[in-house]
């Protein structure tokens, strides 16, 4: 069944169209991912399809009765209230007290345990994370999410595609997390600016399909260039449109052209020249640094060589932007000590983008870091390197304030290669940029002679980069693994189990057999236990019945999706309860025993 229908939308702020006839349908259990190129409409798409943006022009038809959860790119607050209230505020009141155990669950998974905190004193990640909360909490129909996985770390990734994949109800997402698009969606939606392809399956099956579809552009492309330098051969003849099939040719010309250089200016280039890099790079040596009690790193230290490339995770707060800092001088060292070779040059992207004159023009922002660039095919200009970051020549004298989020990203990585830089640290470098641009920086570092620093919760990007992950495992400790992010999960994975195993091994040495001779202390119920003893099995088969009755209702409920998802959430619940208190009986029978010998 449709759910929701989109036909011919289009959308404009200024007068180039931003969105040029859209047509989309979202289907009862599609799971569709929305990637494109900064600047092309997507978060505009969402908010259209969520019915807080209205089109130029097209329709919108959704199914009569349906649900819609929005979970915006920046989500904004009532400051007064605590995480918990704003929250709640949504739900109805007859079914807060049902609710608010499963909103503290989607909380504590996402990093947050503090319900009562006031959400001005939250961070803008934490403001993020409260906000996916909110929209998780709530069955719908149709959950729409503008960029869910920015601002959470590895092990929420985690978390959030699982939850995601087990909802029933329809999903369109917009995420530049490569792993997260290939384990949740079955369609991927390609937004080009003047036309949305769409693929089915996952984000892999996207790229055999894109495959296909670029060498059959590529065909059409030879003929349209052997057409257009035919036409070039023409038109250098000299001849004047004074017939009409002179000037029909013309306009052949023309349009043989600006397809030409539209199929050219759609691959994105990054290629620069960088500083000569010396033997020393960076050392640290015995550097601490804590924040009141919280021990954030003690007596690390490590030499990064030439062209290391080190990846950097860890849980939020763990200290991964602080030790970033610490090397670049903004944070002062608790003890130990930082050397930086003398030819170092460091470019360093920053988690939030540097403070942007919004009234400055793009190519001035450009030229205020350098009017031109070296690279290895010569010496390009400042605008010829915007046209190469896909910011085409009538864009170079529009305001930083009528750019999107993700252009200005890609704008302000752009300015820290044009200083041609040898040593690169990134914090969360991947937050805001699309997938071609990643694609694109991923295979320049490839080549880059220099060192790579990055802080990164992009399971995929730290695959394809790094060749050594740092972990942050708390308690000031950070370890070192050889490898990408899944060798690093692999090995962590061992030294976990490992450590499992030593703990069993070294509580049975502690615990040695007692002696026939040895007199055993004397079991007893404390008051609590015993009226827990007393009830336990009481409460156990009210829950078997209880969950035996939601069975039915699931088994019976086929057409009311919303009724659905809540019986499936109680069930849940349920199942956790029952859990618990087969725990507990299998404690207070095996002390019941204890206490007869």
């Amino acid at each position: 069944m449709i759910l929701l229908n989109a036909d011919k939308i289009s959308k404009s702020y200024t007068e180039v169209p931003l969105l040029k006839e859209i047509s989309l349908s979202i289907h009862e259990g599609d799971k569709i991912g929305l990637i494109g190129v900064n600047g092309t409409g997507k978060s505009t798409l969402l908010k259209i399809l969520a019915g807080l943006e209205e089109a130029d022009s097209g329709t919108i038809t959704k199914t009569n009765g349906i649900t819609i959860g929005y979970l915006p790119q920046n989500p904004s607050f009532q400051k007064e209230l605590s995480v918990m209230e704003q929250i709640l505020l949504e739900i109805p009141e007859h079914e807060r007290d049902v609710r608010e155990f499963e909103c503290k669950t989607i909380l504590t998974k996402l990093g947050i345990s503090d319900f009562e905190k006031p959400v001005y004193q939250l961070s803008g990640g934490e403001k993020k994370r409260v906000a996916l909360a909110g929209v998780l909490v709530h069955p719908v129909d149709l959950l729409i999410l503008d960029e869910p996985t920015n601002h959470i770390d590895s092990e929420m990734a985690d978390w959030l595609e699982k939850y995601l994949v087990n909802q029933s109800g329809a999903i369109v997402l917009i995420t530049h997390d490569r792993y997260f698009l290939d384990r949740v969606t079955n369609k991927i939606g390609e937004l080009t600016g003047d036309a949305l392809y769409f693929y089915e399956g996952n984000y892999s099956k996207y790229l055999d399909g894109k495959i296909a579809r670029e060498e059959m552009a590529l065909s059409s492309e030879r003929k349209r260039l052997t057409l257009y330098r035919k036409e070039l051969q023409w038109i250098r003849r000299g001849v004047r449109a004074r017939g009409t099939k002179s000037k029909s040719r013309l306009e052949r010309f023309e349009e043989l052209k600006n397809s030409a250089l539209q199929f050219s200016q759609e691959k994105l280039q990054l290629q620069t020249k960088n500083s000569r890099l010396g033997k020393k790079v960076l050392e640290l040596h015995h550097i601490s640094k804590s924040f009141g009690n919280k021990v954030l790193i003690t007596d690390f230290s490590y030499t990064f060589l030439r062209n290391d490339r080190v990846g950097i995770v860890g849980p939020n707060g763990s200290g991964k932007s602080t030790l970033l800092k610490m090397i670049l001088g903004v944070l002062p060292l608790d003890k130990g000590n930082i050397e930086i070779g003398e030819t170092v040059k460091i470019g360093y992207f920053s988690q939030e983008n540097e403070e942007m004159d919004l009234s400055l023009r793009v190519i001035d922002y450009i030229q205020s870091e350098a009017y031109q660039v070296s690279t290895d095919h010569g010496t390009l200009s400042a605008s010829q390197m915007l046209e190469r970051f896909l910011f085409p020549s009538f864009m170079h004298s529009v305001p930083l304030g009528r750019l999107s989020g993700g252009e200005r990203r890609r704008l302000y990585l752009l300015k820290i290669l044009m200083s041609a830089p040898n040593v690169l640290i990134f914090d969360e470098p991947t937050n805001d940029l699309d997938i071609q641009t990643l694609t694109i920086l991923e295979d320049y570092l490839d080549s880059f002679p220099g060192a790579v620093i990055a802080v990164s919760h992009d399971r995929y990007f730290l695959d394809r980069v790094a060749v050594r992950i740092f972990a942050f495992q708390g308690n000031g400790e950070i370890g070192h693994y050889p490898g990408g992010y899944s060798d690093y999960l692999e090995m962590h994975q061992l030294e976990k189990e490992e450590q499992k195993s030593s703990i069993i091994q070294k509580a049975d040495k502690n615990n040695p057999k007692k002696s026939d001779a040895a007199k055993p202390a004397k079991v007893k119920f404390t008051y609590n236990e015993q009226r827990e003893y007393e009830s336990i099995d009481g409460e156990i088969a009210c829950l078997e019945d209880q969950l035996a009755d939601l069975d039915d209702q699931i088994a019976k409920e086929t057409s009311n999706h919303l009724l659905l998802q809540e019986l499936l959430l109680r069930k849940e619940a349920l199942d956790q309860e029952l859990t618990f208190k087969m725990e507990r009986w299998i404690y207070l029978n095996e002390l019941a025993e204890q206490m007869k010998k």
